[in-house]
């Protein structure tokens, strides 16, 4: 471990920003845990149905504050990819060169989530698992590619939106959200009204990536701008939640009528450039804690997995709940509380937080076995933080 740690040290550039990719990690981590604390899989007659402790807890939504953390992900990409095809044009790289490089790491790691799943779902099938079990399995792992597509369609449109002010798409989602809502929000009134709403889904994350570009072109005042985001996109956040009746969770709930990330709203938008004000404030506490080595070969080998974490940790969780199952049947006890009984009360959130530690170790054994799948071993590409000799630049 210590040759790992020197060697990761060895190969960093010295004007590398660690912290850039301690926020990246960060992010990755707050999305994982955060799935893992409000999904509840219930196993139910025979069936397998998800539900949220967040509808029967509500008390604990400041949680999906604390890890609702897609903002700080795409403040990173877009500082990144900005800088990046910055650095290609004056290298006179091609643009389609530049854009395999930075997607060939999103993409080639999907291939293989699609392709096991297709197996197990077919598996599954031939097994007579019911629908509505592989209905919601299939959501579980799926759903995340959601934000996979809409990352990539924003580096690819790196050239022509790395100088939109981020101003211009929280117009956007501003009016999408006036029309929405006072038009019923889609729910009674016309069926497009709930079309229109899809705009959101590339102007709400349009605005974090266009912060993060205009840090690479001009640089921000770390803690001046992000007192300035921090502040008022809480406030904005509290005003939109106590007096505009935007939802509190930052992260959907099973049955209500209005989720804050499906489409984002508006109180989504502001809340995560609050987020993006305490990241740029956290700058430098974490480039002071990464001049360690050990800490810092922490963050890098994170990263060198992130996509691969991101990809599988749902598969984690399915993995460790349905062994569980058929370990509870086998000694012949009931279903195990924190796993697969309904998230209703503190017993399972405690629960929960016990079986924490065996999702993170299931995660651990797919990445073993699926993170090279991320890695791209030709010379001179690659987007990764961190490879085996060297560290490459993101």
């Amino acid at each position: 471990m210590r040759e790992l740690v020197r060697r990761i040290e060895a190969a960093t550039p010295p004007d590398r920003d660690r912290a850039l990719d301690a926020l990246r990690a960060l992010a990755i981590l707050g999305v994982v845990l955060g799935h893992w604390l409000v999904t509840a899989l219930i196993a139910d007659s025979g069936t397998v149905r998800a539900a949220s402790p967040l509808n029967h807890l509500p008390e604990f939504t400041p949680v999906s504050w604390v890890f609702q953390t897609l903002a700080v992900f795409f403040l990173v990409g877009g500082r990144v990819a900005a800088r990046s095809h910055a650095t290609a044009l004056a290298r006179q790289e091609t643009y389609r060169h530049w854009l395999a490089t930075r997607l060939g790491r999103l993409f080639r790691p999907v291939a293989v989530v699609l392709a096991v799943w297709t197996a197990a779902t077919l598996a599954m099938l031939a097994a007579g698992v019911p629908w509505q079990t592989l209905h919601t399995l299939g959501k579980l792992v799926l759903s995340p590619l959601w934000f996979l597509l809409v990352f990539a369609s924003l580096t690819a449109a790196t050239p022509l939106v790395a100088r939109v002010h981020p101003l211009w798409p929280l117009a956007v989602v501003l009016h999408v959200d006036l029309i929405r809502f006072g038009l019923g929000l889609g729910l009674d009134g016309p069926a497009w009204l709930g079309e229109l709403g899809r705009l959101n889904v590339a102007a709400g994350w349009l605005v974090p990536y266009c912060l993060g570009a205009a840090w690479a072109r001009h640089g921000l005042k770390d803690r001046t701008t992000g007192w300035a985001l921090l502040l008022g996109g809480a406030a904005a956040t509290a005003l939109l939640v106590l007096c505009a009746g935007y939802p509190a969770a930052m992260v959907g709930v099973p049955g209500a009528p209005v989720s804050n990330l499906n489409p984002p709203t508006l109180a989504a938008v502001t809340f995560g450039l609050a987020q993006c004000g305490a990241a740029l404030l956290l700058l430098g506490p974490l480039r002071r804690a990464l001049r360690r080595p050990a800490a810092w070969a922490a963050v890098a080998l994170l990263n060198l997995t992130a996509m691969t974490v991101f990809l599988w940790h749902q598969t984690a969780m399915i993995a460790v709940t349905v062994t569980g199952r058929l370990a509870g049947e086998l000694l012949g006890h009931g279903p195990l509380t924190g796993l697969h009984t309904v998230p209703d009360g503190y017993g399972w959130v405690l629960a929960r937080l016990a079986w924490l530690p065996l999702f993170a170790l299931a995660l651990l054994v797919c990445c073993a076995a699926f993170r090279t799948y991320e890695q791209d071993s030709r010379p001179g590409r690659g987007s990764r933080p961190v490879v085996t000799k060297e560290i490459r630049r993101a």
